[in-house]
C-alpha cells in the first residue's frame, strides 16, 4: 500500500462484548464476530471474487468481512438460481468462488466455500480490529431490475462507509439518541440487495447497531422475531412487507423505529404502521448506483430531505426526454443520476413524482405509473395492487389495465373508488382480480415481471372488449361498391375487427399476432358515415378463440370467431 492509502476499520468503534448479531435469540459480541473472521478468511482462496450466497445474515457477514481481510471484492446476486449463477459465471469469468452456508447449494462452475460454525473456545480475545483499504473494491451490487436489466454496481469501502456514516447520524437525530448502539434490527429484506446491505449488516458494522440473522418472511415469523430481541429494536422492511404485516391482523411487539424503502409509502399505510408498531417510521430514497441518499418522515411530511452534505441539481434531459437529476457530494464518488422524476425546493430538499420511465400518456394527458398504483393501494380493501399499461397503445383507446388482489372488492366498486381519484382517461377500463404478484424478495415488481404476468393474465381472461369505430363517409372503398348502393366489402369489416383485437393485447396473447377466421356470417350492409360497435368475446375453457360480433347501428351486421393458428392446424 502506499503511504497516502486511506485505511477504515472493518468494525466501527465500539463495545466489543456488545451483541453484533442475535441469532435465535442467543446473542453473539463484536468480539466473537472479529474470531469468526479470522477462522474464515484464510480458508477462502487466494485470488478471486467471491459470490456471497450466504442467506443467514451473520454467515454473510463474516464471509463478507473475511473476503474484505483476504483482499477479495464480493459480489452480491439477487439470488442463487443456476440461471443467475450462469450469468456471474459469463461475466466475471473463471476467477469466481462462491460462499454458502447451505450444504446441498449447487454452484456449477465455481469452487464451492461452505461457512460453517467456526466459533473459537477464545471467543477472540487480543484481537485488533482489521483496517481495510478504503479504495478497495468492496462490493458489486445488482441493480433490482425494476427498470430494466439488472446491472452491477461495484462499490468502494470508503463509499460504503460513508453512506453508513451519514445515516447512523441521521437516524440517531430521529430517536434522539446519541448513537445506535444497543439498537437491534430485524430486516425482511434480504442482504444482498442495497437497502438490505446497507440497513441491516453494514448498520451494525460500521454503525453500531445489531442485526438479527434470520429473515422473517411471513408476519407470524417477523413478530416472533421481533419478540426475540431486546428494545430498542428497528423493523427494516418494505411497502409490500409492511401491508401484508399490518393486514394480518397478527399482534405485534412494540418497536421504536420503522425502515422502509425500495416503493414510495401512502401517509396512510405510514400512519397505520407507527400506530400498530409504536416506532417513527422513516422512509429511505436511493438506488443500487448511488447508495442512500434522502429521508422523510412520511406521516409529517412528503419532502425528502438529503443525508449529510449531499446536493441534487436537474439537468436537461436528452431530445425530448424529461430532466434528470443528478445527486453529488459526500460520500457519492461522483455525480450520480436517479431514474426519477423529482420535485426540487432547492438542493437538498425534494418532492418524488416516480420513475421516469413509468410516465405514460393517454388521450394528451400525462401521469405515471406510481401515481396510479399510490391511489389503486389507498382504496380500502386492496391488498395489493398495480397498474400497467400495454405495449400497443393506441391514444385513447387502451387504457391502463389494473391488477389488484382485493378479495372483498368487485371491479365495479374498484373503478367507483379510482374514478373519485383519477382523472376519467387514467380509469382503467379493466380490472383484473389476481392471487398474488410475482414480487421479488424485497417487495419490488420488476418491469418485465409485471409484462409476463400482466399477458399471462389477461390471456385467461373472458371479459367482453366493446370497441367503437365510425365508418367515414368518403372511404375510397365505396366508389366502386356499388354505385347507388355503397357498402363496405366484408374483408374491410374484417380486417376492423382485426385491428382492434391487435389493440388489445390479452387478445393478442390468447390468439398470436397471425390469427385465422375460423368463421364469418355477413348479415347486413354497412353504409358510410355508419357507427360500428366491435364487440370482442373470448372463449372460456379449453377454447382459445375470440368470438365477434359487429354491430351496424344495434343490427348485428357481421358474427363469426377468429382462433390460434396452432388450432385451426
Amino acid at each position: 500500500m502506499t503511504a497516502d492509502t486511506r485505511l477504515l476499520p472493518l468494525i466501527a468503534n465500539r463495545d466489543l462484548d456488545a451483541p453484533l448479531a442475535w441469532r435465535a435469540g442467543v446473542p453473539v459480541s463484536t468480539r466473537q464476530f472479529l474470531a469468526d473472521v479470522a477462522r474464515f478468511a484464510p480458508v477462502l482462496p487466494a485470488a478471486g471474487k467471491a459470490v456471497n450466497l450466504c442467506v443467514d445474515r451473520y454467515a454473510f457477514a463474516v464471509s463478507l468481512a473475511a473476503a474484505l481481510v483476504r483482499g477479495h471484492a464480493s459480489l452480491l446476486p439477487p439470488d442463487a438460481r443456476p440461471d443467475t449463477l450462469a450469468r456471474l459465471l459469463e461475466s466475471g469469468g473463471s476467477n469466481l468462488f462462491a460462499l454458502t452456508d447451505d450444504a446441498d447449494l449447487a454452484t456449477p462452475g465455481m469452487q464451492r466455500v461452505l461457512i460453517e460454525d467456526r466459533s473459537s473456545p477464545e471467543g477472540g480475545d487480543g484481537l485488533e480490529v482489521p483496517l481495510i483499504d478504503g479504495a478497495m473494491h468492496a462490493v458489486s451490487l445488482l441493480t433490482s431490475g425494476s427498470t430494466g436489466v439488472p446491472q452491477p454496481h461495484a462499490k468502494r469501502w470508503e463509499t460504503l462507509v460513508g453512506d453508513v456514516a451519514v445515516a447512523v447520524e441521521r437516524l440517531s437525530s430521529l430517536l434522539g439518541l446519541p448513537s445506535l448502539a444497543g439498537l437491534t434490527l430485524v430486516a425482511t429484506v434480504p442482504v444482498q440487495h442495497s437497502y438490505g446491505l446497507e440497513s441491516s449488516a453494514l448498520l451494525a458494522m460500521l454503525g453500531g447497531a445489531a442485526f438479527e440473522s434470520g429473515r422473517p418472511f411471513f408476519p407470524a415469523d417477523v413478530a416472533k422475531t421481533l419478540e426475540s430481541v431486546p428494545r430498542p429494536r428497528a423493523l427494516v422492511t418494505t411497502p409490500f412487507h409492511l401491508k401484508t404485516l399490518l393486514l394480518s391482523g397478527i399482534e405485534l411487539p412494540a418497536v421504536d423505529l420503522i425502515l422502509s424503502a425500495t416503493a414510495p409509502l401512502s401517509p396512510q399505510l405510514a400512519a397505520q404502521a407507527e400506530q400498530a408498531l409504536g416506532g417513527v417510521l422513516i422512509e429511505i430514497y436511493g438506488s443500487t448506483e448511488s447508495g442512500q441518499v434522502a429521508t422523510r418522515r412520511t406521516t409529517q411530511s412528503d419532502i425528502w430531505e438529503n443525508f449529510g452534505s449531499i446536493r441534487v441539481h436537474a439537468e436537461p434531459g436528452e431530445g425530448d426526454g424529461p430532466e434528470r437529476f443528478i445527486f453529488s457530494g459526500d460520500f457519492l464518488p461522483e455525480p450520480t443520476p436517479m431514474a426519477d422524476v423529482l420535485e426540487l425546493l432547492d438542493e437538498r430538499r425534494f418532492r418524488l413524482f416516480g420513475r421516469a420511465n413509468d410516465l405514460i400518456h393517454v388521450a394528451g394527458r400525462r401521469s405515471s405509473l406510481a401515481h396510479l398504483n399510490y391511489h389503486l393501494n389507498s382504496i380500502a380493501g386492496v391488498e395489493d395492487g398495480a397498474f400497467w399499461l400495454p405495449d400497443e397503445v393506441a391514444d385513447g383507446v387502451v387504457r391502463p389495465v389494473a391488477f389488484v388482489v382485493a378479495p372483498t372488492l368487485s371491479a365495479g366498486e374498484i373503478i367507483a373508488a379510482l374514478r373519485q381519484r383519477l382523472e376519467p382517461v387514467f380509469v382503467p377500463r379493466r380490472v383484473v382480480q389476481v392471487k398474488a404478484f410475482p414480487r421479488e424478495g424485497t417487495g419490488k415488481l420488476t418491469v418485465r415481471a409485471l409484462r409476463e404476468f400482466a399477458l399471462a393474465q389477461l390471456a385467461d381472461d373472458t371479459t367482453p372488449v366493446q370497441l367503437a369505430h365510425a365508418v367515414p363517409i368518403d372511404h375510397p372503398a365505396f366508389a366502386g361498391h356499388f354505385p347507388g348502393q355503397p357498402l363496405l366489402p366484408g374483408a374491410l369489416i374484417l380486417a376492423e375487427v382485426m385491428e382492434a383485437m391487435q389493440r388489445v393485447p390479452a387478445l393478442v396473447a390468447r390468439l398470436g399476432s397471425h390469427p385465422t377466421l375460423a368463421a364469418a356470417k355477413f348479415l347486413a350492409p354497412v353504409r358510410p358515415g355508419s357507427m360500428l360497435s366491435i364487440e370482442l368475446h373470448p372463449e372460456s375453457g379449453a377454447a382459445r378463440g375470440v368470438r365477434f360480433d359487429v354491430r351496424c347501428d344495434g343490427v348485428v351486421a357481421v358474427t363469426g370467431r377468429w382462433a390460434a393458428v396452432q388450432e385451426s392446424a
